[in-house]
């Protein structure tokens, strides 16, 4: 812990107040790379009378063995005497990490089990934009949506109020506030803050994070994009709201080295080009977290190259043309040919490509497809695919689609590893993990249960499989996987 600190630039200095232990459910290197995690932090911080000290999953953590005595990295005090443990989580899998941090913490991970004599759970992060029902019987609330205004209040309220029955029904009363033991499985809407609370940045460069000293800020918030699968479609949050170029530049310290520009769609800004040059002026390495084939322009990729970009990265989305139109993506053959053709001009390594496979419709033509174009766009310059199975998400289009089947999309990643093998790069998430996030993904109460029991069992994946399959009313669509 005291190399950590050591090493970190712009850590809040706080004594004296209402105390929160801010915890993620993953390792240092996962939580210090969240910018979410690191506005939370910084809103805690700088509110009048309270503050918090940062506590992580444990590096060398193992489900199904008790983890170590969880501490905050600030005091080395013990998480389970705080009066408030606040957790962000980022998406379906990390609530494995969250029940290991509770039990690190002193608590059992079920608040039905846990009395007034240990900290409230408050939950939160980016999982409560799809589904975040599971996390119902490991939370006392959650705050939904956009939470940085929002979590100064209700700690502002675990404050004030004294009895966890007067604490639940107060923030009960809250909108945007899910208390499960109220509200049962139903959740109020998503928060949204004001444009004037704009940009999040994290006030922490850490050395030891997963993107090492890196200074990040949004370029902008939501997207305008209606991509079916995706949770941060317009639909969903109000469309994309954008950062004016002067706020974004005027946030970012001159001395910070390495600047992530971070959003849905940062490519998508208006001025981004701007942005990346200017910083790159100034002397900084920049990587932007989404960049859309449409946008790929020679001057931006000339840019991203300047910025220190070896590989450009993008999304294919869809292994065919059809499949991608299913989806209301607009890239084209024409863009992803564009991008290439860019990469090759300013020398870049090679392009990398994100995709799914297993979405609904799809056949071993889409793959087929998807083989031919990449062998094509190999010519030009080097290819790397990363490929995701489809997993279907609440607050979005396909909410009601199937997942494929763990059998099926081990066969379309076969069919496309052999149809590319020696030409293109072929990487791919576990079909496996994939059903057990799908399962999450539209699961409840007892889903969320059912991960506890596969963690204590020792967290495999035939763990999980076993945990799921003896639940009463398994979900339908999420069929269990015909192979292990």
């Amino acid at each position: 812990m005291q190399r950590r600190l050591a090493s970190e630039i712009g850590a809040i200095d706080k004594h004296g107040a209402f105390g929160v232990a801010l915890v993620y459910p993953s390792a240092y290197g996962a939580g210090m790379a969240s910018l979410g995690y690191q506005r939370i932090y910084r809103a805690l911080m700088e509110a009048d009378g309270l503050g918090c000290e940062r506590a992580f999953l444990d590096d060398d953590a193992k489900p199904g063995e008790p983890h170590p005595p969880l501490h905050t990295y600030e005091s080395n005090r013990a998480v389970g005497d705080f009066p408030v443990l606040a957790v962000s989580v980022a998406y379906e899998l990390e609530i494995a990490g969250l029940t290991q941090v509770l039990e690190g913490a002193g608590l059992s991970p079920l608040r039905e089990e846990r009395d007034e004599r240990g900290p409230f759970v408050l939950g939160g992060g980016p999982l409560t934009f799809s589904n975040p029902v599971p996390l119902g019987p490991f939370c006392d609330a959650v705050v939904m949506g956009e939470g940085e205004r929002l979590v100064v209040d209700v700690v502002r309220v675990l404050e004030s109020v004294r009895g966890r029955a007067a604490q639940l029904a107060a923030l009960a009363a809250m909108p945007h506030v899910w208390v499960p033991a109220l509200h049962g499985e139903a959740l109020p809407p998503l928060a949204q803050v004001d444009d004037a609370d704009l940009p999040a940045w994290g006030p922490i460069r850490a050395a030891e994070a997963a993107l090492s000293s890196m200074f990040l800020i949004e370029t902008s918030r939501g997207c305008s994009r209606g991509c079916t699968y995706c949770v941060m479609r317009r639909s969903t949050n109000g469309g994309m709201r954008i950062v004016p170029e002067d706020e974004i530049l005027g946030r970012i310290p001159l001395d910070a080295k390495r600047v992530g520009l971070v959003g849905a769609a940062v490519s998508d800004h208006p001025r981004i080009v701007s942005i990346v040059r200017t910083l790159t002026a100034r002397g900084s390495e920049v990587g932007l977290s989404s960049l859309r084939p449409d946008k790929l322009k020679i001057e931006f990729v000339q840019a991203l190259k300047q910025a220190g970009y070896r590989t450009l990265t993008t999304a294919m989305d869809g292994p065919s043309e059809r499949m991608r139109k299913q989806l209301d993506r607009r890239a084209e053959i024409r863009h992803l040919e564009a991008a290439a053709e860019n990469a090759r001009a300013v020398k870049m390594d090679r392009l990398k490509l994100y995709l799914m496979v297993g979405l609904p419709g799809e056949t071993d033509e889409d793959i087929d497809e998807c083989v031919r174009f990449s062998s094509e766009l190999s010519r030009i310059v080097p290819i790397a695919l990363g490929i995701a199975p489809f997993c279907p998400k609440r607050n979005t289009p396909m909410v009601d689609a199937a997942f494929a089947g763990i059998d099926v999309v081990e066969h379309r990643l076969e069919r496309l590893r052999k149809g590319l093998r020696g030409r293109v790069d072929v990487r791919a998430t576990s079909a496996k993990w994939a059903w057990a996030e799908a399962v999450l993904a539209q699961g409840g109460f007892a889903e969320g249960r059912a991960v506890l029991d596969a963690v204590r069992s020792g967290g495999r994946f035939a763990d999980y499989k076993r945990a799921f399959g003896a639940l009463d009313a398994p979900k339908p669509r999420l069929r269990l996987p015909l192979t292990q």
